[in-house]
């Protein structure tokens, strides 16, 4: 019975000093954080170019009606150029995916992760979710985090239509983005 009560007084304080330990550890780094590192604002212009079906897909639909009705979905691995023309020089690839979400109109949900290949940002990423009501003149996504050189981030994409094809439901999109991070 004495060693019954020894043990369970031990793990009582190794717990409680456990905890106290993880609890002042996850207290001291957001405090920590800004202290160590200065934000910085950064913009980013590019373009997203996304071919839905045929030869040389980016876009694929995985689910739901065809013709952007409420409950289409699909995936995405669309290029990310410097200028509107396919033959840009690529900086990155949009991977996520956007689904149809509204009934009134045509609105997406866009769940999208843009990875940069090249320049000062090759490796790092944003990710972008939220409403793009597509048929806007430009329309605002938040900034949701980033990885790389944008850890941290946060702050909002705009985003342009600057050609698209009805018909197959291919476009170009100008972004322009505006994020803080450390």
């Amino acid at each position: 019975m004495a060693s019954f009560l020894t043990y369970a007084t031990l793990l009582a304080l190794f717990s409680i000093f456990s905890f106290t330990i993880y609890t002042v550890s996850s207290q001291q780094l957001p405090h920590e954080l800004p202290a160590m590192r200065t934000e910085k604002l950064s913009h980013l212009h590019f373009y997203f170019h996304d071919t839905l079906g045929g030869k040389n897909a980016t876009a694929v639909q995985i689910a739901g009606p065809k013709n952007f009705r409420f409950g289409m979905t699909v995936m995405v691995d669309s290029p990310l150029t410097e200028g509107p023309e396919r033959s840009s020089k690529l900086v990155g690839r949009a991977q996520g995916l956007y689904a149809v979400a509204a009934q009134q109109e045509v609105a997406l949900l866009m769940v999208m992760n843009f990875a940069f290949m090249a320049g000062k940002f090759n490796g790092s990423s944003i990710s972008v979710v939220g409403r793009n009501p597509i048929l806007h003149a430009v329309r605002e996504m938040p900034v949701l985090g980033g990885s790389g050189v944008f850890r941290y981030g946060r702050g909002y994409a705009l985003a342009r239509t600057v050609w698209d094809d009805a018909k197959t439901g291919s476009g170009i999109v100008e972004y322009n983005v505006s994020l803080l991070h450390f």
